[in-house]
């Protein structure tokens, strides 16, 4: 299927409209703050439209995955090419971007997101104009990341999202900002070399048949790379269940758990929560933790079957750890968004939970949390962003009463809050049900001990509701003005989706359906092995 405009595909559209956006607001006078803010918001505007458009033509019935006939809205165009290159040879990179299940929810969340962050960023009054200009930059490295089929394309995506965000946090963050963007980055950055190297490790060990000339060339191709048949016999990473295919894995895993984030490696998702700006905390749990795992599923996955099926038991284990020791250090939490950000922690223990199960309700639980979560968290921290703009403390011992004076701002975080906590009728129940459900059938201790969150979140969420909404006002608080008509706007919508999906999720589920039945099959029958028994 393809959708053009001007002979440009609707996917080059998507990511790079707001690089457009980005050069008109480097062009805006830096003092003419409104026309900056809303250029920004006009192109985030026209992406989530597009986004609209691909969701009404995206056809639920093709799998995708690892058949290049079945991704939609493909554009395959060639970008790089050295003929002779001393030791590699022919050099051969492509600008290949296509969709399918996998990546379709993640294209409507980040174009949403990311016109949501527009509105939650208006109060910025600390170089506007750079502001904007590196939003707009984040945006299109976030939706060139769920878009690419070239892995080359895929890493430079992967890092151009980085250097907005280092800037973002670093100059118009908190207190201890510079100390924040750098952890972020050099965690980032750490993962990132072990990406490179392993990419670097597959473009060695498969080849294809140019159609042209009839010669072996390598690729980047990750389509290809998922098909056994192109490794090279004596390459690095030939043969199932070897020694380099099971590092390669782990290099990978390592690369992507540090952007969901999983423990060991979340240190970093704290501070760069507390010490960045509202908006940039919305982007942040809305949309980059999904592109780890979206990493996993999208190459670690269909590229190393046979690494997936021998660490899945592992992979659980650190699923379990996510959900339980987020939820734990959150309740400790007195500071709003630092709990939110710990909470973060905990709900992406899930969506890895169901992905190790592999099988098509724990996978669908995974990916649905993917977007839900999005969704859910980013109503989370402009709750926070909205109270600390009128009281400019997030101490959560501070508050009290807060409904009594602010009672439609009231009536949103309870609506958050409990589809946080996975209140039936709210999205946040059936992704999780859903994830629970499908990783039960493989590690049922396991997710019998992981459930444990559930009872956690709930407490912890309830006790920040009494604590921050019930009770007497404080005087200091008494002045303090209910939700405005802008932060409505960034809230309502969201609050929408939540209750929507929760009561009918039949529309996000269709969307990946195909593409989840076809990875479960093409992972197990690849490994060569059974998945582990409960």
């Amino acid at each position: 299927m393809e959708l053009q405009f001007l002979n440009i595909g609707i996917l080059s559209w998507i990511t790079f409209l707001p690089i457009v956006g980005m050069i008109i607001v480097l062009m805006l006078p830096k003092n003419k703050w409104n026309a900056i803010r809303w250029t920004s918001a006009i192109f985030t505007g026209i992406q989530v439209v597009l986004a609209v458009v691909i969701f009404a033509n995206y056809n639920r019935a093709l799998p995708g995955v690892n058949d290049i006939n079945s991704f939609q809205f493909v554009e395959k165009v060639n970008w790089i090419t050295v003929q002779s290159f001393p030791w590699v040879g022919k050099v051969d990179i492509d600008y290949f971007v296509g969709i399918d299940g996998l990546s379709v929810a993640m294209v409507l969340l980040t174009a949403l997101i990311s016109f949501i962050a527009v509105f939650a960023s208006w109060n910025i009054d600390k170089a506007v104009k750079g502001y904007f200009a590196l939003l707009l930059l984040l945006d299109t490295g976030m939706m060139g990341v769920f878009v690419a089929l070239d892995f080359f394309l895929f890493y430079v995506f992967w890092e151009v999202m980085l250097l907005p965000m280092y800037f973002l946090i670093g100059i118009w963050g908190g207190p201890r900002r510079e100390y924040a963007a750098i952890k972020f980055f050099l965690y980032t950055l750490f993962g990132s070399v072990l990406m490179l190297l392993v990419m670097l490790a597959l473009y060695f060990s498969v080849t294809y048949v140019d159609p042209a000339t009839g010669e072996k060339v390598h690729t980047f191709n990750m389509l290809l790379m998922m098909d056994p048949a192109n490794y090279e016999p004596n390459s690095l990473l030939a043969g199932l269940h070897t020694f380099w295919r099971y590092i390669a894995y782990i290099g990978l895993f390592i690369g992507f758990a540090i952007k969901v984030p999983i423990f060991p490696f979340h240190t970093w998702l704290p501070d760069a929560h507390v010490e960045a700006p509202t908006a940039i905390s919305v982007i942040l749990a809305g949309v980059l933790l999904k592109m780890g795992t979206y990493g996993l599923l999208r190459i670690s996955f269909p590229m190393f079957p046979d690494a997936m099926v021998y660490f899945a038991i592992p992979l659980a284990i650190l699923g379990f750890i996510n959900i339980v020791y987020g939820a734990l250090v959150a309740m400790a939490q007195t500071d709003f968004k630092k709990l939110i950000a710990y909470s973060s922690i905990s709900h992406m223990g899930i969506v890895v939970l169901g992905m190790a199960a592999l099988n098509t309700q724990g996978v669908t639980g995974a990916v649905m949390q993917m977007f839900n979560h999005g969704t859910i968290t980013a109503m989370l921290f402009l709750i926070v962003g909205v109270l600390y703009d009128r009281a400019h403390t997030r101490g959560l011992n501070e508050f009290g009463g807060i409904a009594n004076q602010m009672p439609k701002y009231t009536g949103i975080v309870t609506v958050a809050f409990f589809a946080a906590l996975g209140l039936p009728g709210l999205s946040g129940f059936i992704s999780e049900a859903f994830a629970f459900l499908g990783a039960f059938q493989v590690f049922r201790w396991i997710t019998i001990a992981s459930t444990l969150g559930i009872v956690i979140t709930a407490a912890y969420m309830l006790w920040t509701l009494q604590r921050v909404f019930l009770g007497s006002l404080p005087e200091k608080w008494k002045n303090l003005p209910d939700i405005n008509g802008r932060e409505l706007f960034t809230l309502v919508p969201l609050a929408i989706i939540v209750i929507f999906l929760g009561i009918y999720p039949s529309p996000l589920i269709e969307l990946m359906n195909s593409s989840i039945n076809h990875l479960v099959n093409f992972v197990s029958n690849g490994a060569g092995i059974p998945m582990p028994k409960p």
